[in-house]
């Protein structure tokens, strides 16, 4: 089973591109799902189908479905919270106060992860494409069963063997299941688990990214970018979407102007990386003709169900000397290039073109020590010490 997800700022076109991504693949035979992990689903209005909480076929090979969290909840997570919202109550706190502290953290996110562990275990598809949520909670969402096994550690302090007896003389005596939860949250968390090892499998799963050509969508691009490269996840696309076309007209002169600029610092920035342009259909995208048309322009060649890079541009590694980023910049010189560094933003001047990176936030603080250049890349070492 192969997996594409995308994500990007919110309103960038995501599931416009999803959708069609979806159609294109659907059409060279492949059983296809495209599912919406976002709030704001917009999947049926694209497609121009009522979808469910549950797979709906659209047309042939192509089905598609909405997430809806409280039909997620109950379906993965009710017994579950039943069982919190008893035990807390037996504990002595107050209905309201037991209420909320039943709600794991990333109950709504782990929905979305369950759904994926299923289709993946059952096989049932060929293809899963996912119309993220907006770039911040995707990366919570990729982050999520770190998350929750902390939280599963705070919440039950203690080793596995004295949980269960505990647990066990618990439910004979006031009639609260803990041993059976416990066992139950741990399977729930090994399928998280097991869901992020697919997701970070390059020869399973890509992550592509969608922007707009505009300088606030731009910069959360090469963050995500970042981040999705610090977490181990393969990006092997960007699809830069609602391009305007040239024009005489002094109305859009300076926006179109601008978007030339930042199609160019597209380039620069996620370059090896394939980069596929869209145009702005100038009017409301949605059906399954234009959709069509839209995936015909994207992928004209490439292969959408295809991994379309699997090489990682660059690495970051924590070491005791601090942060070494190593980045892919292959017939490179000593001579040929300058680093500066903003924050957490390093700018590589190499000639007459300036390459930006975002590192982590962690970094923000950290200086520039050293750099070396081996077999292709450059190695620069950021260091807090003095």
């Amino acid at each position: 089973m192969r997996i594409i997800l995308f994500t990007g700022k919110g309103g960038v076109g995501k599931t416009t591109v999803a959708a069609a991504t979806a159609i294109k693949i659907a059409k060279q035979g492949l059983k296809t799902l495209v599912v919406s992990t976002d709030p704001a689903h917009s999947l049926s209005d694209a497609l121009g189908v009522q979808l469910g909480p549950e797979a709906t076929e659209v047309s042939k090979n192509l089905w598609g479905q909405e997430f809806d969290v409280y039909y997620s909840m109950k379906k993965y997570w009710g017994n579950m919270r039943q069982l919190m919202l008893s035990l807390f109550k037996f504990k002595g706190l107050k209905k309201v106060v037991a209420e909320e502290l039943s709600v794991i953290p990333g109950m709504e996110e782990g929905t979305a992860f369950l759904w994926i562990e299923k289709y993946y275990r059952e096989k049932a598809f060929d293809v899963l494409i996912i119309d993220s949520a907006p770039t911040g909670e995707t990366l919570t969402l990729l982050s999520l069963p770190q998350v929750m096994k902390s939280w599963l550690t705070k919440a039950f302090p203690g080793q596995k063997f004295a949980i269960k007896t505990v647990g066990s003389i618990m439910r004979r005596t006031a009639g609260i299941p803990l041993d059976k939860g416990y066992e139950e949250l741990e399977v729930l968390f090994n399928k998280l688990e097991r869901v992020q090892e697919i997701l970070s499998d390059p020869k399973i799963s890509s992550i592509r990214i969608v922007a707009n050509p505009e300088r606030m969508v731009v910069q959360e691009a090469k963050r995500a970018y970042t981040y999705l490269q610090l977490y181990g996840f393969n990006v092997d696309g960007v699809i830069v979407n609602r391009i305007l076309p040239d024009t005489e007209n002094d109305f859009f002169k300076n926006y179109i102007s601008s978007q030339k600029k930042y199609l160019e610092e597209i380039d620069e920035s996620f370059s090896p990386i394939p980069i596929m342009h869209v145009k702005h259909q100038g009017q409301e995208v949605f059906g399954l003709d234009l959709l069509k048309s839209i995936s015909e322009s994207i992928y004209q060649k490439h292969n959408p169900e295809a991994i379309l890079f699997d090489e990682k541009p660059y690495i970051i590694e924590e070491s005791k000397e601090g942060v070494t980023v190593k980045i892919r910049l292959p017939f490179l010189n000593e001579k040929d290039f300058q680093l500066e560094k903003f924050g957490d933003e390093l700018i590589i001047t190499i000639g007459n073109q300036r390459k930006n990176l975002f590192l982590p936030k962690f970094a923000n603080f950290m200086k520039l020590r050293q750099h070396d250049y081996q077999e292709g890349y450059l190695i620069i070492l950021l260091s807090n010490q003095k």
